[in-house]
């Protein structure tokens, strides 16, 4: 897939990519990296990532509540939010075995697929993997 094509393709961003998005870091590609996916694609993102991604911020970064209420209430109104159903929980145990993800990153593969993403931004699963034959990983930092 070009980087046009990605560019115009449903993506599922992980955790990591939404951090390194918000912390100005000491690793200025990586946050740049990040703020232009984050900028530059019709993205999907989900409860888990969410909570994930909160959290880290209230312990890492000391967000206040107000800026959480914030980020959630942004999270829920730039992008399409998805919540686990039975189907997905179903359908990870069957990824999980079928590609040997840990727990929880199969619900964030399963939560892409079943939103129809072609990508999902991930720097720690395993880049170039294809799921389905239509959800495609990529670590965005990789050369």
């Amino acid at each position: 897939m070009s980087e046009a094509e990605q560019t115009n393709a449903l993506c599922f961003v992980d955790t990591n990519i939404w951090l390194y998005g918000f912390i100005d870091s000491q690793d200025s590609l990586k946050h740049e990296t990040a703020k232009r996916i984050i900028q530059d694609n019709d993205l999907v993102i989900s409860t888990q990532v969410i909570n994930e991604v909160c959290v880290n911020l209230l312990r890492k970064v000391n967000f206040s509540e107000p800026e959480i209420e914030t980020l959630i209430t942004a999270f829920y109104a730039n992008y399409s939010v998805i919540d686990f159903s039975q189907e997905i929980l179903s359908n990870a145990s069957r990824v999980r075995q079928s590609y040997s993800l840990s727990y929880w990153d199969s619900l964030i593969v399963t939560t892409a697929l079943s939103a129809g993403c072609e990508i999902l931004y991930s720097e720690d699963m395993h880049d170039g993997l294809q799921v389905s034959n239509t959800l495609t990983i990529k670590n965005p930092f990789k050369p």
